[in-house]
């Protein structure tokens, strides 16, 4: 098996993500969306919801994960690790770069003034992920109610995201086995 030029768009399509994307996984998601799905054609707004929805509950950053899913389903397993070499690597660069003169500007006022509206630029880039992640996955009164009680559970209770993501996974499947068993009762007796 040789190295092809796939592998290496791979690798540079999530280079540029990884580069270019300022505030962890899910700050990624709208370049992500923009470059996997609208670009490139490597998958579906739901292809790609679902490596969001697998990415949350595997150990490890949403965006690196969803990088490796998708460089699998394009290039197998090289492709997997082309694709999550090339999230990593400017990540990897950036840091060691900004390791070795950090300690010394940090406490510059300047530094603070522009963390303070790096801040607010990620939370409205999250806020644009959610809207959108909730658009596609939001579409009946069953993930209407998922999401409320989800959103509830984790601010009221304190109950950590995998076991909600798992629960809703459960309840998922069960509104589905009785929608479709309803279904055929309803059917059957007309």
């Amino acid at each position: 098996m040789f190295i092809t030029k796939e592998y290496f768009t791979l690798f540079l399509t999530f280079a540029r993500i990884g580069a270019f994307t300022f505030g962890g996984g899910y700050a990624m998601l709208p370049l992500l969306q923009r470059e996997v799905v609208e670009k490139k054609g490597w998958a579906t707004e739901e292809e790609l919801m679902d490596y969001y929805a697998i990415g949350q509950c595997t150990p490890g950053v949403i965006a690196v994960n969803t990088s490796t899913f998708i460089g699998f389903k394009q290039k197998g397993i090289l492709g997997a690790i082309f694709a999550t070499l090339g999230m990593i690597t400017p990540s990897l660069i950036i840091i060691l770069a900004l390791a070795a003169f950090f300690n010394h500007f940090a406490d510059l006022p300047i530094i603070q003034h522009a963390f303070n509206g790096i801040r607010v630029a990620v939370c409205a880039t999250v806020v644009v992920s959610i809207y959108k992640l909730a658009r596609k996955g939001i579409v009946d009164i069953v993930t209407v109610v998922l999401f409320l009680a989800a959103f509830c559970v984790m601010v009221f209770l304190h109950v950590s995201s995998i076991y909600i993501v798992v629960g809703a996974a459960l309840i998922g499947i069960l509104a589905r086995i009785l929608q479709r068993n309803l279904k055929a009762k309803g059917g059957r007796g007309q």
